[in-house]
């Protein structure tokens, strides 16, 4: 059976909530020892996010599961021919922030959609590459002529293990110590970068008979665990050796004091290599496809801190012509970081633009810190 050509032929989001301006994150989240934090003015000055979506209220009650917004994005593709959801084959969702250990995000996805029928479902876990790797399934499954109709998600909820009863414990167990009351910058930073939000992709063999479609033309992924260390983490703590040390192996006592769940993140280990790593595969994919910086339309990347944008740009630029700022297209500022849902959210918002035109080419680049990974796609407008 030949290959199948696989497009995206519709996208939907579900974004939880009003949007929260920096001002008001700290209502949303909370106060970690009754007090404002310190680093909050810093990462935000540096990583450009003006406003993101909490499935939280203002007392800091949860709205939503990630289960539930990722079932509500999936409706969203069918809201118009709502029994067009049955002929969903594979549904494929990727998340970092599942509501459970067990049973998987993706069941529980599939669980909201009970006018859906029973179908091969597959979850994807990592960090922020997780949505890519459902997508990749998906395309992978639709070109082997194995289905026909397939969605893949991306969705995070990460307000449930950033607000400040998460650090409560330890923060309460540094004040009795006399110790700073603040809790580690590795955890606190975070706090500041991360937003909930789910986005779904309807894919299929055949392009849309009427309007546009994105022919997914490759998707390539790459992990360098092999030689780098942990960087981005939860449910575990990190060694001096470098190691990390599951929750499994704390007593119920030390997860609390020590915000064991909590996501945390080596900043130096990110600054020095993200951006680098990145650019080694990219030039290897380029130089093996025989692609130009010059065919690129629309340059995606995912970047978790406008920090970032300009290294990406100068490591751009040393592979040929580079890729000048008026053909990136980023939505950092207006949906922070959303982790495995961030590409979707990308691709959704510029496919729904207008702008777009025939023949045009989209790159996507997602790094993922947590042992750094990444994931890269090219999509033709048709």
């Amino acid at each position: 059976m030949p290959l199948q050509e696989v497009y995206i032929t519709d996208t939907a989001i579900f974004l939880p909530n009003e949007p929260v301006t920096c001002n008001e994150m700290e209502t949303y989240l909370g106060y970690i020892n009754d007090t404002p934090s310190k680093s909050k003015k810093i990462v935000l000055r540096n990583n450009g996010i003006q406003t993101r979506y909490y499935a939280l209220t203002k007392e800091g009650k949860p709205t939503h599961t990630n289960a539930e917004m990722t079932a509500l994005a999936v409706k969203e593709l069918f809201k118009n021919e709502p029994d067009k959801i049955k002929e969903v084959e594979l549904l494929s969702c990727g998340t970092s922030s599942p509501d459970q250990l067990l049973p998987s995000h993706g069941v529980m996805v599939h669980g909201w959609l009970p006018e859906s029928e029973s179908i091969e479902v597959v979850s994807p876990s990592g960090v922020c590459c997780a949505g890519m790797h459902a997508f990749k399934y998906a395309y992978l499954a639709i070109k082997a002529g194995e289905v026909g109709q397939a969605v893949a998600t991306g969705s995070e909820r990460f307000s449930g293990s950033i607000v400040s009863h998460a650090f409560e414990e330890e923060a309460q167990k540094l004040a009795e110590l006399k110790e700073n009351p603040f809790i580690a910058f590795e955890k606190d930073f975070l706090r500041w970068m991360l937003s909930d939000g789910a986005a779904a992709f309807k894919m299929s063999d055949k392009k849309n008979e009427t309007g546009l479609s994105l022919r997914v033309d490759w998707i390539e992924g790459v992990s360098y665990a092999n030689e780098m260390e942990t960087c981005m983490y939860a449910g575990s703590e990190k060694q001096t050796d470098g190691s990390l040390k599951s929750y499994l192996d704390f007593s119920s006592e030390e997860i609390m004091n020590k915000s064991i769940f909590s996501i945390k993140q080596d900043i130096a280990l990110l600054s020095n290599n993200i951006v680098p790593l990145g650019g080694k595969k990219i030039k290897e994919i380029f130089e093996r496809r025989g692609l130009k910086t010059t065919e690129v339309d629309y340059f995606m990347p995912h970047i978790s801190s406008e920090y970032f944008k300009s290294k990406i740009f100068e490591l751009m630029e040393l592979y040929g012509d580079g890729i000048p700022y008026e053909r990136w297209f980023i939505n950092l500022s207006s949906m922070g970081n959303v982790g495995a849902a961030s590409a979707y959210l990308m691709v959704h918002e510029l496919f729904k633009s207008g702008r777009l035109k025939i023949g045009e080419k989209l790159l996507l680049l997602v790094p993922e810190s947590g042992r750094f990974s990444y994931m890269y796609a090219m999509l033709t407008v048709c």
